[in-house]
């Protein structure tokens, strides 16, 4: 558990900074726009690259917390075995999105590199670098989620009902308050 939280810890800190240096890089370009009328050029393209990198680490992380938005209206008022097979079922279908997504990059991955592409950008940045980030990254969301996947199964088909309905319950409202109060009183 603490494994998890720490690789989590530290892809939400590469998140921020990636976010923060988003967030100076376009500050400077507004400011250099109304003060001198010069433009660095590139900041909605360096924008669209943050945003697929950062995009890609949220998937993990919310994978890794159990944070994944899933409908949990009913949930805990099924019996424990379904509740149990819910969350397989949910463990499942992340599988199945993570390696859409993963193929879905591979193939726009190749495509770029069959044509050359760059950006219609000022930069004219060569799209194969990025993409090939952004594949890296949806191919370990696909690990991961397939990592999660075996380890449901295993709970599934082993009897395990308790054990695979409690390490992979949504988080629900209580959760989340009783969260906020930990950090709270850890302040």
């Amino acid at each position: 558990m603490k494994k998890r939280q720490g690789i989590s810890f530290i892809s939400s800190c590469f998140f921020g900074y990636l976010c923060i240096a988003l967030s100076v890089f376009i500050s400077i370009e507004v400011i250099m726009r109304k003060l001198f009328s010069a433009s660095l050029q590139g900041a909605d393209e360096l924008g669209g690259y943050v945003l697929a990198i950062t995009s890609v680490i949220a998937f993990g992380v919310a994978l890794i917390g159990n944070s994944h938005i899933r409908i949990d209206l009913m949930h805990y008022k099924f019996p424990p075995k379904m509740q149990a097979l819910l969350n397989w079922m949910a463990n499942l279908s992340i599988m199945l999105l993570a390696i859409l997504l993963a193929y879905a990059s591979v193939s726009v991955l190749q495509e770029t590199l069959s044509y050359g592409s760059t950006a219609p950008t000022p930069w004219a940045t060569p799209l194969k670098y990025p993409q090939f980030f952004w594949s890296i990254g949806l191919a370990l969301f696909c690990l991961l989620a397939g990592y999660y996947f075996s380890t449901a199964t295993w709970l599934l088909v082993t009897g395990r009902w308790s054990d695979l309905r409690i390490l992979f319950q949504p988080k629900g409202s209580a959760d989340e308050v009783k969260e906020e109060l930990k950090d709270l009183t850890q302040r």
